[in-house]
């Protein structure tokens, strides 16, 4: 399944998360996105989307509110303690998204993703609290990571 990641802040491609993904059979497009200018991100992001038609687009902290501000059409959107109250305008995400976020994050406050799911009318088990940090680089939020996005598998 082809996968759009959008890494986060000081972050880069090819990190923890999308490779991964790519070890578990899936096509992950990990595009680079600059630090200083989100508008640019958001851009870099949509052409990446609109060339390669992902069934998925998994958004990582900053770039999970790269994620929220393309249009992703039918593509589920799986964020990762998304940073959205800190960039970008959209405040709220479509149904079917997926959030996973740690209540340990130092980072991004988990109360940030409790928000976000009143606000988009999701379903509470829409949120799932995993890890013990901001990063989710390890084997359970990796392993809750990957069944997000194989979740869609087989979909049109």
């Amino acid at each position: 399944m082809k996968i759009l990641f959008l890494h986060g802040w000081k972050s880069v491609p090819g990190g923890v998360k999308p490779t991964f993904l790519a070890q578990h059979g899936h096509e992950v497009v990990n595009p680079k996105l600059p630090d200083d200018d989100f508008a640019a991100a958001v851009r870099i992001a949509q052409v990446e989307f609109d060339q390669h038609q992902p069934k998925v687009v998994v958004g990582s902290s900053r770039g999970g509110a790269v994620a929220m501000n393309i249009s992703s059409s039918g593509a589920r959107l799986v964020l990762l303690c998304p940073a959205w109250k800190n960039y970008g305008t959209t405040t709220t995400v479509k149904p079917g998204t997926v959030i996973l976020h740690s209540r340990a994050d130092d980072v991004v406050l988990f109360g940030d993703s409790v928000e976000l799911v009143g606000r988009s009318g999701l379903p509470a088990p829409a949120l799932i609290e995993v890890g013990d940090d901001h990063r989710l680089a390890d084997p359970t939020p990796l392993a809750a990571l990957l069944e997000a996005c194989e979740e869609v598998e087989g979909t049109p």
